[in-house]
């Protein structure tokens, strides 16, 4: 109940404050220090109460970000009333430029809170944003700035919070094109978008000297500030789907990026020199992401890889043979399955240490006897498996000599090792149960000591 009324009396004061600059000669202390301020500390308390975000981060440093700017606030309407230090407009503009790096972090975070950005899209984002960047401190700071007359305070200052500015609105709009629309994404971009606007009317006026203290467009910062804790109280959306910024959008910024600083080489001082950052910063970070990018599909291929290999043998295993068996089913060929007899004997007298150098071994002499294009997987434990292309007596002839490979003993640390191998063979007819087809084709040579038994 007392967060519905701070949402209700936020706004009430931000009309009746604007409605004051209807009546001449209404700006006041009472108006312009205690009215006006008012405003930021009840958006304080809107954001503080609210219960839509439990996001740890974004909630908390963007009240600590509107606590600077409240600050920063405070001091300019108590300078303008009462003789203060020449500092106190220093630190007034301090504080408003520190709650810039808190908003920048907290505002993308706070559209979708639930959400967990890969390393990859928080990448992008940024080079969307700072391309932006570079295409608003091109074209649009460069007749609008100041003359500074040698004033290095008022130079930094004047250019920090229109890029700031342009940081903050491009990183939400990419968060919002990666995230979705939603209640909570439309009052937040419109709210940031007034308060850019107001930061470019401020300079322009301030340019021009036109700027007076107490004047309407001091409402822009509070009607944005208003809206953004508005907010926080409104659902981020139910958008299943999350999609990434489209490539398109990356390539275009880091070309663009590109092409300013062959322009700015070319002719020198055609363009203005502190657009140099955003673009130099945008190339560094495109190259970090690509790197990154290259290292993640490296490792994807990696896993790949060995999701499909046994450790033991080096050799394809069972889920790399029945995805072929798939686009194996059209073809004219076999399926031979490989049991090794006597084999658990073997691995219980001499252990696990020789048996897995039987296995090894027993890999190597099947691998041999088989043509180039068969595939050889090794099953698990002491089974093999072979898709092999071709006629039925070719199947026949290479299931006996892979059983012959096994007709003399292996020399293992010193030991002489003897095993045999049962083979079921069954014929490719285009149905799905070859694999039961060949296992049971194993089974029964194994059981009725065959050695090689076709099914």
């Amino acid at each position: 109940m007392a967060a519905r009324f701070f949402r209700i009396l936020g706004p009430i004061l931000l009309c009746l404050h604007i409605l004051l600059h209807l009546f001449p000669n209404s700006s006041s202390i009472w108006s312009e220090l205690f009215l006006y301020n008012s405003i930021p500390l009840i958006a304080i308390v809107v954001i503080a109460t609210s219960r839509r975000i439990n996001d740890r981060l974004s909630k908390p440093l963007f009240l600590f970000a509107l606590m600077l700017w409240f600050s920063g606030s405070l001091i300019s309407s108590v300078s303008s009333y009462f003789t203060v230090s020449a500092a106190s407009q220093n630190l007034a503009n301090t504080a408003y430029l520190l709650f810039y790096p808190c908003a920048i972090i907290a505002l993308p975070r706070v559209i979708s809170p639930t959400r967990v950005f890969t390393i990859l899209e928080l990448f992008d984002a940024s080079i969307v944003g700072l391309g932006l960047s570079v295409l608003g401190t091109t074209f649009a700071l460069k007749p609008v700035l100041p003359h500074f007359n040698g004033n290095m305070s008022e130079a930094f200052f004047a250019l920090a919070f229109p890029l700031s500015d342009l940081v903050l609105i491009s990183l939400t709009i990419t968060t919002v094109l990666s995230t979705g629309i939603s209640p909570r994404s439309t009052v937040l971009i419109i709210g940031i978008s007034i308060f850019t606007v107001t930061d470019f009317f401020f300079l322009w006026q301030h340019i021009n000297s036109t700027y007076t203290f107490g004047s309407v467009i001091d409402d822009g910062w509070l009607m944005a500030i208003v809206l953004i804790a508005e907010s926080f109280w409104h659902h981020e959306g139910d958008n299943k789907i999350l999609n990434s910024i489209n490539p398109l959008f990356i390539a275009l910024t880091v070309f663009m990026s590109a092409t300013l600083l062959a322009l700015i080489a070319i002719r020198p001082g055609y363009f203005p020199t502190f657009s140099l950052i955003p673009a130099v910063l945008t190339l560094a970070l495109a190259f970090i992401r690509m790197t990154i990018a290259l290292k993640q599909a490296s490792h994807i291929g990696q896993e790949r890889i060995l999701a499909r290999t046994d450790e033991l043998t080096g050799l394809p295993n069972r889920r790399r043979l029945i995805s072929e068996i798939e686009s194996f089913l059209n073809k004219d060929g076999s399926l031979l399955l490989l049991d090794l007899d006597g084999f658990k004997p073997v691995n219980d007298l001499y252990g696990h240490q020789i048996g897995d150098k039987v296995l090894q071994q027993a890999s190597t002499r099947f691998s041999r006897a088989l043509p180039h294009n068969a595939l050889l997987a090794r099953l698990g434990g002491d089974e093999f498996g072979v898709l092999l292309e071709g006629s039925y007596e070719n199947a026949m002839e290479t299931a006996l000599a892979l059983r012959a490979t096994l007709s003399y003993p292996f020399l293992i640390d010193s030991n002489h090792i003897q095993i045999g191998v049962s083979i079921g063979v069954a014929a490719n007819n285009g149905s799905a149960d070859l694999l039961r087809r060949a296992d049971d084709a194993m089974y029964t040579a194994k059981r009725e000591g065959l050695g090689v038994y076709q099914l």
